[in-house]
């Protein structure tokens, strides 16, 4: 794994289509299962039970997914990843 090259800062409000490379603190993310570096962005809200029992689900945290394009593996980050490139 190498170091991140260029890199573009997402904007909270910015949608990320598309397959990418992306990289999280300097490191270029490779997919585990299958090696590839070409991933989609996608959210997801981290559920807990007591917000869920009080009907506050839309107040839980987000965390950031990246689905690899070749086997889908999907790989969570808490942190937002950046695009390489």
């Amino acid at each position: 794994m190498g170091l991140c090259g260029k890199r573009r800062v997402i904007e909270s409000t910015e949608k990320v289509t598309g397959a990418h490379s992306f990289c999280v603190q300097g490191k270029n993310i490779i997919c585990p299962q299958c090696g590839s570096s070409q991933f989609e962005m996608g959210s997801a809200l981290l559920n807990t039970a007591g917000m869920t029992f009080m009907n506050l689900d839309w107040a839980n945290r987000q965390a950031t997914i990246l689905t690899c394009i070749s086997c889908s593996h999907i790989q969570w980050f808490l942190r937002q990843p950046e695009i390489v490139g």
